[in-house]
């Protein structure tokens, strides 16, 4: 009965939208579970190929040879029989065997997922102690003092506070050890590394909410009565925390895609590292295992935090009882966005004029002059030319996928259970394990990358289509407009659409810099875009290798990359503080007018 109503009206019953819920959130995790079961068949390349070369080198390629490999493999069957017999073997506990060392798969899976939790532990660790930090001075003070610098924080990438991390403490001072798993100094640099931009997202998160908290009434009252500084604080922590854990819980999740580039940059042998690198030999077994593990991690992290957050409300959710604070945004000078973007465009359009492809030996590795501003690289390539010519690639690829999230929002915002289940399991996976999924399955490339990144993209989005598209049904003037014959095309098209599309499509552009960002790490693991391309994450990942001689060249696409995030955050403060401003002053009534 349900699916025969308006499809303006606000009034469907909540029962039918839990259960679509449900049921998508059902459908699209089976959906990952048998893409990834069917990575034998949906990858590009023979893995017979893979297998005869791993286990005899010398062994000609014959296509007899390889018709036994396949049969021993059972890659000769169907898709769905390839599907049941990897599912069969996974409700038995067997991962398969390795097709390049020959071993089981579930040892190497565990053994890679006690490091990577170790290192999620102490990154962990690392977030909550840089929150705490951040969120007591709003505590003491009553204002979101750090707000700015906290957000720049979680606006910067994991690979690129790894590199800069790496180049600094282990590679100039010499303080810490800078690959490898042996001792607790090992594990320093990478859980700074990967628990920094969390802690700057969870001290964001509380110190932009805390303000609006302090400043209710209770808090007067229990002043007033002489109730502790620590104890009005605690139950101002507490107030705050029921909207917040869903956040912390996509906190967690950016831990398990982070980590797979902080292991890529330490060397250190976690699942994330196990991965990347079965994919890149094409070991799929492993590599099935691997994104297996890094799935259910993003999972039980998702589940961890709604069941906190049912803990903290109690029976407040079940009887309708809450009230959410209103957050503080953090908010921004003009003169800061306009300097970064002046900054960054003057290099990016000083880059362009310059030519990225060409290759002069002797001047690899030159230091920053007069005919190279930033440099050269391995094969003297100018530096300036790759950085501007990789930007205009990597915002042209973002600006199509921030356009494609769009619309995808724009049309989920009408179907909020259906976008709420596969949003969950979306939000589960971040960009770096699709992004392996897809090189996989079609090869690592710069359509690969993009394709990885659009297909988790959205959710954010449709979250606030659907928010907006449930206000403005709920509004008057749209009842009075079907009361006089209006049309429910005529209501959609001139009053839905264009109220939702307006705010969505902001959101969108101010999320343009954080798909660059997610890009460039791909790119940074060699799963975007490949050489010569001039690409920012895949020039840090090309300058690693002569760091210490040359740091100027992977120093150059660092310093752009924070740049990018710092005018994302700043843009956003102010874009966030100029609405409110408008919002403060009184705006005229509209008149709906039927024709």
């Amino acid at each position: 009965m349900s699916g025969s109503r308006n499809t303006l009206n606000d009034d469907h019953p909540i029962e039918w939208t839990v259960s679509a819920a449900g049921l998508t959130r059902a459908l699209s995790l089976v959906a990952v579970v048998a893409a990834v079961g069917l990575l034998p068949w949906l990858s590009h390349r023979d893995p017979a190929l893979t297998v005869l070369r791993a286990r005899s080198a010398e062994q000609e390629a014959t296509e007899e040879a390889l018709a036994a490999i396949r049969e021993d493999l059972g890659l000769d069957a169907g898709p769905l029989s390839l599907l049941g017999s990897w599912a069969t073997g996974l409700l038995r506990g067997d991962f398969g065997t390795s097709w390049v060392s020959g071993t089981d798969v579930l040892p190497s899976v565990v053994a890679g997922l006690q490091v990577s939790l170790g290192l999620m532990g102490a990154a962990l660790g690392v977030a909550v102690l840089l929150g705490a930090a951040l969120v007591a001075p709003v505590l003491v003070r009553g204002r979101a003092s750090a707000g700015a610098f906290a957000a720049m924080l979680a606006a910067v990438p994991e690979f690129l506070l790894a590199t800069v991390a790496l180049l600094v403490c282990g590679v100039w001072l010499g303080w810490l050890p800078t690959s490898g798993w042996a001792g607790p100094e090992y594990l320093v640099l990478p859980a700074i590394a990967l628990g920094v931009p969390a802690g700057g997202l969870l001290g964001r998160l509380v110190a932009d909410a805390l303000p609006a908290v302090l400043d209710e009434r209770w808090v007067e009252l229990w002043r007033g009565a002489g109730v502790s500084r620590a104890r009005i604080s605690a139950a101002a922590l507490r107030r705050v925390l029921p909207p917040l854990v869903p956040q912390f819980g996509m906190a967690a999740v950016g831990l398990t895609g982070g980590a797979v580039a902080v292991e890529m940059v330490f060397a250190v042998p976690g699942i994330g590292r196990t991965a990347l690198g079965a994919a890149k030999s094409q070991d799929l077994p492993l590599l099935q295992g691997s994104v297996l593990a890094l799935l259910l991690l993003g999972l039980v992290a998702g589940a961890v935090a709604a069941l906190l957050r049912r803990r903290l409300l109690g029976p407040a959710l079940r009887d309708a009882g809450l009230t959410v604070p209103p957050a503080r945004p953090v908010r921004a000078h003009p003169a800061i966005p306009v300097t970064l973007a002046a900054v960054l465009l003057l290099t990016i359009g000083w880059g362009l004029l310059r030519d990225p492809y060409t290759v002069d030996t002797t001047a690899r590795l030159a230091a920053p002059s007069w005919a190279h501003p930033l440099g050269t690289d391995a094969l003297g390539r100018d530096v300036l030319a790759r950085l501007g010519h990789g930007a205009a690639s990597t915002v042209g690829t973002s600006a199509a996928i921030c356009l494609f999230g769009l619309l995808t929002a724009l049309a989920l915002g009408f179907l909020p259970g259906i976008a709420a289940g596969a949003a969950d399991i979306a939000n589960a996976l971040p960009p770096v394990i699709v992004g392996i999924l897809v090189a996989a399955a079609a090869g690592p490339g710069t359509g690969g990358a993009a394709l990885a990144v659009a297909l988790i993209s959205w959710p954010a989005l449709s979250a606030h289509a659907a928010a907006l598209v449930q206000e403005v049904r709920a509004s008057a003037f749209l009842t009075a407009q079907r009361a006089i014959g209006a049309t429910p095309f005529w209501i959609l098209t001139r009053h839905v659409l264009p109220s939702v599309a307006g705010p969505v499509a902001r959101h969108a552009l101010l999320r343009l810099p954080g798909i660059a960002l997610a890009l460039a790490s791909l790119g940074f693991l060699g799963l975007g875009a490949q050489p010569p391309t001039p690409e920012w994450g895949l020039l840090l990942d090309e300058s690693r290798a002569y760091v210490e001689r040359a740091p100027w060249a992977a120093l150059a696409p660092a310093v752009a990359l924070a740049l990018l995030a710092a005018l994302a955050v700043s843009g956003a403060a102010y874009t966030n503080g100029r609405r409110r401003v408008r919002k403060a002053a009184p705006a005229p009534k509209e008149v709906p007018v039927a024709v």
